[in-house]
């Protein structure tokens, strides 16, 4: 990662282990990165190296993903949930916020539903929604193997989570971070996490809330955000990125990365 005056550092999660972060110290809010299924707090780079110099943020790793992958789980949504709680204690942030996404997005929502002290804000990027839409048992069990090797990685970026937008160097990150994952860690989502049903909790969110869909998403597209998330947050806006499938912080890390700049400036 390039951010400037960035360092990486390790924090204890709940049940053992330690979880691999990349942190800046700044002004507040500090901003709260949650990676999505397959990827690493190496995704949010591109985004972390446009932020304005004096922003503060941690961007870790997931327990089971990227310098975490050795972390034991369980690894449900709750647990990751707990993970991120106890990273942004040890920070000592007193207003934060959470910027989750896909599976990342859900634990973001399902984090804010507990209202926890000094959320300023969420920021969803093209986020899972809070209950399963049209998720079948065929599709799961596809997702379950979309990481097995390279080819497969490479398929599923090309038909399911990009528009065309990454350089070569990006793919090879993407890869990597997909292949890199514990077996439970890459099964815990579609198996598990991604038909758990957070709804009932999302409503007690009462923190602006800024959802980014991509344009060209075929895995959370805008219309089914629109319908199936954006009614249960009563704080929630919808804003259509260009030129983009589902990794938008990597093809489109300067639309991305004003959005969240713009949406602190609001907070302030």
């Amino acid at each position: 990662m390039t951010s400037q005056n960035a360092v990486d550092r390790y924090f204890d999660v709940p049940g053992g282990g330690r979880v691999c972060a990349h942190v800046r110290e700044g002004d507040g809010p500090a901003l709260v990165f949650l990676h999505y299924w397959g990827g690493s707090r190496r995704t949010w780079g591109p985004v972390l190296a446009r932020l304005e110099p004096g922003q503060r943020f941690v961007a870790y790793d997931h327990r089971g993903w990227g310098d975490s992958a050795g972390v034991p789980g369980p690894y449900g949504l709750e647990r990751l949930a707990d993970d991120a709680q106890r990273v942004i204690d040890s920070l000592g942030c007193s207003r934060w916020v959470l910027v989750g996404h896909s599976m990342g997005g859900k634990v973001a929502q399902l984090l804010a539903a507990r209202r926890p002290v000094g959320l300023a804000g969420v920021v969803l990027v093209a986020p899972a929604p809070p209950a399963p839409v049209g998720v079948t048992e065929q599709m799961r069990e596809t997702m379950s193997h979309a990481y097995d090797d390279e080819e497969t990685v490479l398929r599923s970026i090309d038909l399911m989570l990009t528009h065309g937008g990454l350089t070569p160097e990006l793919r090879r990150q993407v890869v990597e971070d997909s292949l890199r994952g514990g077996d439970q860690a890459r099964f815990a989502w579609p198996r598990q996490g991604l038909v758990q049903d957070v709804s009932a909790g999302v409503g007690a969110i009462e923190v602006p809330v800024r959802v980014l869909a991509g344009s060209h998403d075929k895995v959370d597209p805008p219309g089914v955000l629109a319908e199936h998330l954006l009614p249960l947050l009563p704080t929630a806006s919808l804003t259509v990125l260009r030129e983009t499938g589902h990794l938008s912080p990597l093809e489109v890390p300067d639309q991305v990365a004003a959005h969240l700049s713009a949406f602190v400036a609001d907070l302030r």
